[in-house]
This record gives C-alpha cells, sequence and structure tokens, in this order.
C-alpha cells in the first residue's frame, strides 16, 4: 500500500509541474527581406487591390520595406494568419510611414475577439513605431496591415513583430481645471448628439478615466485652490475617475519660462522653502484623503524644466531643485505610500534638454516615479522626436512615461476677443485644423505612448478640453475681461458639443 501511494503522489507531483511557455509563432517575413523587390511579398497574402501591394528597396532596417501605393484611389490588406497561439494578450508592433492621403494601419483580426487597429500617423520622412494589442482565444490570429487611399497615396511597413504581451494605456486624461470657472460664469456642455449634461460625465462616456486638477497657493480669482480642487475631487471620484494633482507652487500659472513664488512665500529662507513646499502639499493631499478622494497621482511642480520656485530652485542649482523636489515627493508619500509621484517638463521632442535633467536628477538623488511630458505637435519637434525621446527616457531611467500635457485644434476660429494662441490651418503637417485633423493628432500621439517598448507608455492627458470661450472665465486669473487664446483646442466647439476627438479616448 505504502509503494502505490508513493507512486500516486510522484504522478500527483509531476501533473502539477508547470509547463513551459510556448513563445508566439513568428512573423514570416516580417522584415519583407526574403524575395525583396518582387511584386508580392513572400509568406503574406494579398485582399483588395493587389497592384497596389508590393516590396521595394528602402527599409526602416534592412534592404527592404512593404509599400501600399497605386496610381488610382485603392484599398489592399497584407496579411497572415498565426496558429499554434496559446491563448493570452499578444501585440502586434510595426515600424510605418504613411503620406497625407493615406489612411493606414496595423490590426488583429480573427483572434476570437473583435478586430483591433492602430492607425499609421502621417509620416513622410520618419518611421515610426506602433502597436496594437489583442486577447487571442482559439488558437490563431491574423497579422493585417492595411490602407484605404485615394490615388497616390502611399505608406510602407517593415519589422512586423507578434509576441505575448500588452501595449495598452491605462491613462485617459482629461485636464479639466478651467472647469468650475467656466461653469460659475454659464458656461455649458453637450455630448456629441447634442443633448446637455455634465462636462465630466461626457469625458467619463466618452472614455477618459483620469482627470487632471492645478493647485495654485493663493490665486488672484479664488479657483484652482485648495476648496476648489476638493470639491472638484468628489466629483471626479464620484464618476469613478482618478485623480492626478497638479501642484504649481505659485499663485499663477508656473511653465518653463516662469515659476514664481507665492506671494505668501516671498523674502523665505530656502529652508523655509522646503518646509512650504512639504506643508502646502500635505495640506492639500491630507485634506483630500479626509474627504475619500486620495489622489492617485502628484505632480511635484509643472514643466519644470527651469526648475521652480525661481530664483532659489532653478535648475542651475540642482542640488536645491532636488531638495525642494524631495520634499514634496515625502509630502506625497506621507500623505498615501500609493500615490505617484510625477516630474513634469515640456519640450517632448527634445531628448538632449530630457536626458541632462533626469541625469542630474539621478546625481542629486531625486525621488519619483513617473516622468510627465508635455507635446504639443506644434511647438516640441516631429512626432518621431517625441517618439524617440519618450522611449529613450522610458528605458534609461526605467519609470513609466506619462503624455501629461497635449492638444491640437479643431479649426482656425476665433470664438472670443482674443487671438487665439494657435492660427495656422495646419498646424502639423498632414494634420489640418479641423475637427477630423484634431482627432488624427490626438489618436496618434496617444499611439506613440502606447507603443513604449515594455509597457512604460503610461497613459496621456488632454490639455483643458472644457476650456471653451465663457466670458469672465480667460487666462489670467487677475483680469476678469481676459480672454481665452485657447479655445479652439478644446473637445467641444463653438457650440458646445463634444467633437469626435473624444470617442478616441475610448479607442486606445
Amino acid at each position: 500500500m505504502k509503494k502505490i501511494l508513493v507512486a500516486l503522489l510522484a504522478c500527483a507531483a509531476a501533473v502539477l509541474v508547470p509547463l513551459p511557455a510556448r513563445a508566439a509563432p513568428t512573423v514570416a517575413n516580417g522584415g519583407f527581406e526574403t524575395g525583396g523587390g518582387v511584386a508580392a511579398p513572400a509568406s503574406w497574402n494579398t485582399a483588395g487591390t493587389a497592384a497596389a501591394d508590393f516590396t521595394e528597396a528602402g527599409g526602416h532596417t534592412g534592404s527592404y520595406r512593404l509599400s501600399h501605393w497605386s496610381t488610382n484611389a485603392y484599398t489592399v490588406e497584407t496579411h497572415q494568419t498565426l496558429t499554434g497561439l496559446a491563448s493570452g494578450t499578444y501585440t502586434l508592433r510595426a515600424w510605418v510611414r504613411s503620406g497625407a492621403m493615406s489612411q493606414s494601419w496595423i490590426a488583429l483580426r480573427n483572434c476570437g475577439s473583435a478586430e483591433r487597429r492602430t492607425h499609421a500617423p502621417v509620416s513622410s520622412s520618419e518611421w515610426i513605431q506602433i502597436a496594437v494589442t489583442q486577447n487571442v482565444t482559439g488558437g490563431q490570429c491574423t497579422i493585417s496591415l492595411g490602407s484605404a487611399a485615394a490615388a497616390g497615396g502611399w505608406a510602407n511597413f517593415d519589422d512586423v513583430t507578434f509576441a505575448a504581451g500588452s501595449a495598452t494605456l491605462a491613462v485617459k486624461g482629461a485636464d479639466t481645471s478651467s472647469l468650475p470657472k467656466s461653469e460659475a460664469y454659464g458656461g455649458r456642455y453637450h455630448d456629441a448628439g447634442g443633448a446637455r449634461g455634465d462636462a465630466l460625465a461626457i469625458l467619463a462616456a466618452a472614455g477618459a478615466n483620469y482627470v487632471r486638477l492645478k493647485v495654485w497657493v493663493n490665486p488672484a480669482d479664488g479657483y484652482n485652490n485648495k476648496a476648489r480642487v476638493l470639491a472638484m475631487a468628489q466629483r471626479v471620484k464620484a464618476r469613478g475617475m482618478r485623480l492626478l494633482v497638479d501642484f504649481h507652487y505659485s499663485d499663477t500659472w508656473a511653465d518653463p519660462g516662469k515659476q514664481y513664488k507665492p506671494a505668501a512665500w516671498t523674502g523665505h529662507t530656502f529652508a523655509q522653502l522646503k518646509t512650504d513646499v512639504y506643508n502646502h502639499t500635505y495640506d492639500v493631499l491630507n485634506a483630500l484623503k479626509a474627504q475619500g478622494t486620495t489622489a492617485d497621482m502628484v505632480q511635484v511642480g509643472n514643466e519644470i524644466n527651469d526648475g521652480m520656485l525661481w530664483e532659489d530652485g532653478r535648475s542651475s542649482n540642482f542640488g536645491n531643485l532636488a531638495q525642494l523636489l524631495n520634499s514634496g515627493y515625502s509630502a506625497v508619500k506621507a500623505v498615501s505610500s500609493s500615490t505617484r509621484v510625477v516630474l513634469h517638463l515640456a519640450e517632448g521632442g527634445d531628448n538632449a534638454l530630457f536626458r541632462w535633467w533626469f541625469d542630474s536628477a539621478a546625481a542629486n538623488g531625486v525621488n519619483y516615479d513617473v516622468i510627465g511630458v508635455s507635446y504639443y505637435p506644434y511647438w516640441h519637434g516631429t512626432l518621431g522626436a517625441f517618439q524617440a525621446n519618450i522611449n529613450d527616457i522610458a528605458s534609461r531611467y526605467g519609470r513609466p512615461v506619462l503624455l501629461a500635457e497635449t492638444a491640437y485644434p479643431f479649426t482656425t476660429g476665433n470664438d472670443d476677443g482674443l487671438t487665439n494662441i494657435i492660427t495656422a490651418a495646419t498646424p502639423y503637417p498632414g494634420y489640418p485644423a479641423s475637427s477630423a485633423g484634431q482627432s488624427a493628432m490626438l489618436r496618434d500621439v496617444m499611439s506613440i505612448v502606447q507603443a513604449v517598448p515594455g509597457g512604460r507608455g503610461l497613459g496621456a492627458v488632454y490639455w483643458e478640453p472644457t476650456w471653451t470661450a465663457v466670458a469672465g472665465n480667460g487666462w489670467d486669473p487677475a483680469d476678469p475681461s481676459s480672454g481665452n487664446g485657447w479655445e479652439n483646442q478644446a473637445l467641444f466647439d463653438f457650440a458646445d458639443r463634444a467633437l469626435p476627438a473624444l470617442a478616441q479616448f475610448a479607442h486606445q
């Protein structure tokens, strides 16, 4: 009997030994080098306009690439089906280029779930990597590279890979710091169908899951202070959304060109300033926690390229800046150890800046959890430069990257008395100042964040989607008559109706 029992236990142990994970089948000819230069790519199938599907010289790497192009309007798909897949989450990646007359994408279909796709950004000279993730069941999945184009429209694809893992955005956010003042002065919001509603409810229904709120110390108009943030936080959490608190450590706007001390802190010694940062940060966050709306992420400073609390905390004196930042970090963690701390710079396409700044932060022992980036395409370099920077800093510093601010115009029109900040008909090549252009740009910058290797693309926040033109809700808290200058970049049009770009939150 004893021998039988031993044998049974041995068999049970053998059954419980986990089987080695199965690697996903390799994409055949993912670099299009096999049979390169011939009409159809080897190991792939074509659907649609067959003549528009071919390989030619000039790959992202190697000698060849896949191209879609025709002298006539066309729709074409280059595809192959992978079999023998274990159930799970997989990600397709490809390097792409695309002309303005082409809608091109990569997709995963016939995987046991509805098709998912990611569009190729408009980029005639730069290769950009994009990714799409799908849950696979049933043992197979079809990889698809597609284009629908006008005559002469083109797209290139190269270095296609398929592997287990996910590339998705955890943060799909909106900075609604101006919303309470807008509502107080008569601002109204409607969904895409024209039904009037609460702006936060409209954002949440569209797929936004985070709200970013700035905090000023003692602003002239009484908005964006502790009391207002507490009230807004209750609304945010009631909608099931998460909260990012953005400390400016000022009474007014803080950005790379101005980091002015609050009036109450003027004349304080550096030691006092460190205490001011800690106490102010702790006070606001502890009050949020006490009312049941603990912050999920916190920015210690806003666009602090050149530091904060000038002159004491300039980046040229990084030792001082490091102490101020660590005071803020300590206050955040004293309230909630799980709240993540973001350090946020502008100029998202400037890799040299980010390397210098975060190398200096490391050398001075600065504590943080997330790298925050502002990227406005009309100011901060090309989409390719943006991707190269965020991919590099995510790897170099081992932190997730958050696109903390981005925006794009839906019109060149003006809805108040102040000239718009962005007035160009095409602020970035291939993306007109139109509702379609705005939607495509938001989609594409989000997809670049989504594609950051290692799952370190945390998400994106749209800056001030609810800042529509409302008299009294201008940019200057000390001047009630000041205009907006940003209303043509809101996600609500001049009739206060939700724009198509809002739908991009649900598609990422």
